[in-house]
């Protein structure tokens, strides 16, 4: 009798460590649902014009890619950081709708974001607004989603934005 008992016993703890291990188990973040929330700071740094906000978002580099919604080219993050700080420092009362937004994985540690975006805004004392569309590639550096390449298209470009001189660089292709 002892015998069973001790098994039952033996047998029921083994069962409820088993149930204590299920509940325990690290439960895996969705890709797709980090990204998205990546994303989200974005739209929010460009509605609050805060570029330290937007620029969270990309990965530190001086090989990050920006096609620009002007038709202009930018290489490198600092030269982005300076672009938007000048913009945004003539920017305000920024309103931004984005619809059609889909995440499409490229493996565990790459991503791209697709949507189409209307943006209206107050740039230096003028009323504008542009609509268009918008590809956005991430990354996952160390344990953070980060956007590597940002390409927006808009769907009538302004001529009369000012070009920063490093919008002016050209791609060069690396031997």
């Amino acid at each position: 009798m002892k015998k069973v008992l001790s098994s039952l016993v033996l047998g029921l703890m083994l069962i409820s460590f088993s149930f204590a291990q299920k509940k325990t188990a690290v439960v895996k973040a969705d890709p797709k649902k980090e990204i998205q929330e990546v994303f989200d700071r974005l739209v929010e740094g460009i509605k609050q014009s805060d570029a330290e906000k937007v620029m969270s978002v990309y990965e530190k580099s001086d090989r990050i890619l920006f096609f620009n919604n002007n038709g202009t080219v930018t290489i490198g993050w600092d030269n982005m950081m300076q672009n938007r700080k000048s913009l945004y420092a003539k920017t305000k009362n920024v309103t931004l709708e984005i619809t059609g937004l889909r995440i499409e994985m490229l493996g565990k540690d790459a991503a791209y974001l697709t949507c189409k975006w209307k943006q209206s805004q107050e740039f230096d004392g003028k009323l504008e607004s542009a609509s268009g569309r918008m590809t956005l590639i991430f990354r996952r550096i160390g344990n953070e989603w980060k956007a590597v390449h940002l390409h927006t298209s808009p769907d009538n470009p302004d001529l009369t934005r000012p070009v920063f001189p490093s919008e002016r660089q050209e791609i060069v292709k690396k031997p």
